[in-house]
């Protein structure tokens, strides 16, 4: 790629952050945000490059702090040419390794969930698009394995299938006009996102999942790369 900027929501810790620091190492601009504001600190710190990092607190399900992100990194880096929805939350009754059946889980704690994970790129795809029309760039949609193949009685495998349904739905909006959409799929991986979950042996690093969103984002003009999903070797599912 030459240099670009990229938006990644969600990327303090994780698979973004994995993305974030590949992107800076190659030469790009990028801006990252997140919702606490000691983390952003943290991973600003650590990861250097200031001149091409910029560090946003937004909520990626509030369509104000969506929209004041991307304007930021406009009026920051003067273009936006790829934008990754990858911020996701799991409801403390859907943790893996400790899922809660649907049926027996607990509503109260749903709402943030399903606005995160559907509503929010949604709106980040509403405040990129005129951005990335304008420089032929591409939107990232981070969803899951479980959104191609369902989970029993998991809302947040519900969750990720209304972004696999989304993505292609973008893609059909937005294909005539130039930007590219794709929608990647993660298998089991090992982040924070487990919290208190016990880890499979055989889950992936961040790495290569952030290196599959870079190679969305590196493909050329005139090339749309649809779904890419990366799974470990010993996943069976």
């Amino acid at each position: 790629m030459t240099a670009k900027t990229v938006l990644i929501t969600g990327a303090t810790s994780g698979v973004g952050a994995h993305a974030a620091r590949l992107l800076l190492e190659r030469g790009h601009h990028v801006a990252v945000t997140g919702r606490n504001e000691a983390r952003m600190k943290t991973f600003l710190e650590e990861t250097g490059h200031p001149d091409r990092l910029l560090g946003l607190i937004a909520d990626a399900a509030d369509w104000q702090d969506t929209r004041r992100a991307v304007a930021a990194t406009v009026e920051r880096f003067g273009a936006l040419h790829g934008a990754v929805a990858n911020a996701a939350f799991t409801s403390a009754d859907h943790v893996h390794g400790g899922r809660v059946p649907l049926a027996e889980g607990d509503p109260e704690l749903w709402p943030p969930m399903v606005l995160t994970n559907v509503l929010g790129p949604a709106l980040l795809a509403r405040a990129a698009l005129t951005h990335l029309e304008a420089s032929r760039g591409r939107l990232v949609l981070v969803g899951s394995v479980v959104g191609v193949k369902n989970s029993p009685g998991n809302l947040y495998s519900a969750t990720k299938w209304a972004v696999t349904g989304l993505a292609e739905n973008l893609r059909l909006h937005a294909t005539h006009r130039g930007v590219g959409v794709t929608l990647v799929n993660p298998g089991i991986i090992d982040t924070p996102f487990w919290m208190d979950g016990e880890v499979p042996p055989f889950a992936l690093p961040p790495g290569p999942v952030a290196e599959a969103i870079c190679h969305a984002l590196g493909q050329p003009d005139g090339v749309d790369l649809n779904t890419i999903t990366v799974r470990p070797i010993g996943q069976p599912a």
